[in-house]
Protein backbone atom coordinates (compact mmCIF):
# COMPACT_ATOMS: atom_id res chain seq x y z
CA UNK A 1 0.00 0.00 0.00
CA UNK A 2 1.47 3.35 -0.93
CA UNK A 3 2.03 6.18 1.54
CA UNK A 4 -0.86 8.34 0.26
CA UNK A 5 -3.41 5.58 0.73
CA UNK A 6 -2.03 4.83 4.21
CA UNK A 7 -2.36 8.50 5.15
CA UNK A 8 -5.95 8.69 3.87
CA UNK A 9 -6.89 5.58 5.84
CA UNK A 10 -5.17 6.91 8.97
CA UNK A 11 -6.86 10.35 8.79
CA UNK A 12 -10.24 8.78 8.01
CA UNK A 13 -9.76 6.59 11.07
CA UNK A 14 -9.09 9.67 13.20
CA UNK A 15 -12.30 11.29 12.03
CA UNK A 16 -14.32 8.10 12.56
CA UNK A 17 -12.75 7.51 15.98
CA UNK A 18 -13.58 11.04 17.06
CA UNK A 19 -17.23 10.43 16.27
CA UNK A 20 -17.45 6.97 17.82
CA UNK A 21 -15.31 7.28 20.94
CA UNK A 22 -15.82 10.85 22.13
CA UNK A 23 -18.19 9.98 24.98
CA UNK A 24 -15.74 7.63 26.73
CA UNK A 25 -13.17 9.19 29.07
CA UNK A 26 -11.01 6.02 28.85
CA UNK A 27 -10.23 4.26 25.59
CA UNK A 28 -11.40 0.65 25.39
CA UNK A 29 -11.96 -1.45 22.29
CA UNK A 30 -15.40 -2.08 20.83
CA UNK A 31 -15.55 -5.56 22.32
CA UNK A 32 -13.97 -5.04 25.73
CA UNK A 33 -14.09 -2.64 28.65
CA UNK A 34 -10.39 -3.15 29.49
CA UNK A 35 -8.25 -0.04 29.70
CA UNK A 36 -4.92 -0.20 27.86
CA UNK A 37 -5.95 -3.52 26.27
CA UNK A 38 -5.48 -5.22 29.62
CA UNK A 39 -1.91 -4.04 30.22
CA UNK A 40 -0.74 -3.04 33.70
CA UNK A 41 -0.43 0.76 33.71
CA UNK A 42 1.73 0.75 36.86
CA UNK A 43 4.30 -1.55 35.22
CA UNK A 44 5.30 1.18 32.77
CA UNK A 45 6.58 3.14 35.77
CA UNK A 46 7.96 0.28 37.89
CA UNK A 47 9.28 -2.13 35.23
CA UNK A 48 9.83 0.33 32.37
CA UNK A 49 7.93 -1.88 29.93
CA UNK A 50 4.41 -3.00 29.01
CA UNK A 51 3.26 -6.00 31.07
CA UNK A 52 -0.04 -7.81 30.61
CA UNK A 53 -2.36 -7.61 33.60
CA UNK A 54 -4.26 -10.49 35.19
CA UNK A 55 -8.01 -10.55 35.76
CA UNK A 56 -7.52 -11.52 39.41
CA UNK A 57 -5.87 -8.12 39.99
CA UNK A 58 -8.38 -5.65 38.61
CA UNK A 59 -10.41 -2.58 39.49
CA UNK A 60 -12.92 -0.23 37.89
CA UNK A 61 -11.93 3.36 37.21
CA UNK A 62 -13.68 5.93 35.01
CA UNK A 63 -15.96 3.27 33.52
CA UNK A 64 -13.21 0.88 32.44
CA UNK A 65 -11.68 -2.28 33.90
CA UNK A 66 -7.97 -1.91 34.70
CA UNK A 67 -5.83 -5.05 35.01
CA UNK A 68 -2.56 -5.38 36.91
CA UNK A 69 0.20 -7.97 37.02
CA UNK A 70 0.36 -8.04 40.81
CA UNK A 71 -1.57 -7.16 43.95
CA UNK A 72 1.13 -4.59 44.72
CA UNK A 73 0.55 -2.75 41.42
CA UNK A 74 -3.22 -2.88 41.93
CA UNK A 75 -2.77 -1.30 45.38
CA UNK A 76 -0.50 1.40 43.95
CA UNK A 77 -3.08 2.28 41.32
CA UNK A 78 -5.96 2.36 43.79
CA UNK A 79 -3.94 4.67 46.05
CA UNK A 80 -3.27 7.17 43.22
CA UNK A 81 -4.95 6.38 39.88
CA UNK A 82 -4.21 9.84 38.43
CA UNK A 83 -0.49 9.18 38.84
CA UNK A 84 -0.57 5.95 36.83
CA UNK A 85 -3.42 6.30 34.34
CA UNK A 86 -2.26 7.27 30.86
CA UNK A 87 -2.89 10.80 29.70
CA UNK A 88 -5.89 11.50 27.48
CA UNK A 89 -7.71 8.42 28.73
CA UNK A 90 -5.29 6.09 26.99
CA UNK A 91 -6.20 7.42 23.55
CA UNK A 92 -3.35 8.18 21.16
CA UNK A 93 -1.54 11.21 22.58
CA UNK A 94 -0.40 12.44 19.17
CA UNK A 95 -3.98 12.24 17.87
CA UNK A 96 -5.17 14.32 20.85
CA UNK A 97 -2.55 16.92 19.94
CA UNK A 98 -4.03 17.00 16.43
CA UNK A 99 -7.56 17.41 17.88
CA UNK A 100 -8.72 13.83 17.21
CA UNK A 101 -9.44 10.78 19.29
CA UNK A 102 -7.90 7.53 18.11
CA UNK A 103 -6.95 4.21 19.60
CA UNK A 104 -3.50 3.70 21.09
CA UNK A 105 -1.29 0.68 21.41
CA UNK A 106 0.06 -0.30 24.83
CA UNK A 107 3.33 -1.17 23.07
CA UNK A 108 4.01 2.38 21.83
CA UNK A 109 4.44 4.45 24.94
CA UNK A 110 6.62 7.01 26.64
CA UNK A 111 6.83 8.64 30.04
CA UNK A 112 7.49 12.36 30.21
CA UNK A 113 7.58 14.36 33.44
CA UNK A 114 6.11 11.42 35.33
CA UNK A 115 3.14 10.97 32.98
CA UNK A 116 2.36 8.05 30.68
CA UNK A 117 1.55 8.73 27.03
CA UNK A 118 0.38 6.08 24.56
CA UNK A 119 0.47 6.30 20.77
CA UNK A 120 -1.08 4.42 17.88
CA UNK A 121 2.05 2.86 16.37
CA UNK A 122 5.81 3.28 16.09
CA UNK A 123 5.62 5.91 13.35
CA UNK A 124 3.13 8.03 15.29
CA UNK A 125 5.20 7.63 18.46
CA UNK A 126 8.26 8.88 16.59
CA UNK A 127 6.30 11.94 15.43
CA UNK A 128 5.18 12.47 19.03
CA UNK A 129 8.72 12.22 20.39
CA UNK A 130 10.15 14.75 17.92
CA UNK A 131 8.40 17.57 19.77
CA UNK A 132 6.52 16.04 22.67
CA UNK A 133 6.46 19.21 24.78
CA UNK A 134 4.69 21.10 21.98
CA UNK A 135 2.31 18.17 21.40
CA UNK A 136 1.50 17.94 25.11
CA UNK A 137 0.54 21.63 25.26
CA UNK A 138 -1.77 21.15 22.25
CA UNK A 139 -3.25 17.86 23.52
CA UNK A 140 -3.85 19.31 27.00
CA UNK A 141 -5.79 22.15 25.37
CA UNK A 142 -7.74 19.82 23.05
CA UNK A 143 -8.56 17.06 25.55
CA UNK A 144 -11.50 18.66 27.41
CA UNK A 145 -13.12 19.67 24.11
CA UNK A 146 -12.56 16.23 22.56
CA UNK A 147 -14.53 14.61 25.38
CA UNK A 148 -17.51 16.86 24.66
CA UNK A 149 -17.69 16.24 20.89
Amino acid sequence: MNRTIQTIIFVTGFIFAGIVFAANPVYTSFFSNKAISGYDTVAYFTQNRPVKGKTKYSTEYKGARWLFSSAKNLARFKANPKKYAPQYGGYCAWAASQNYLYEASPKHWSIHNGKLYLNYNKSVKNSWLKNKSKHIVKADKNWPVLLKK
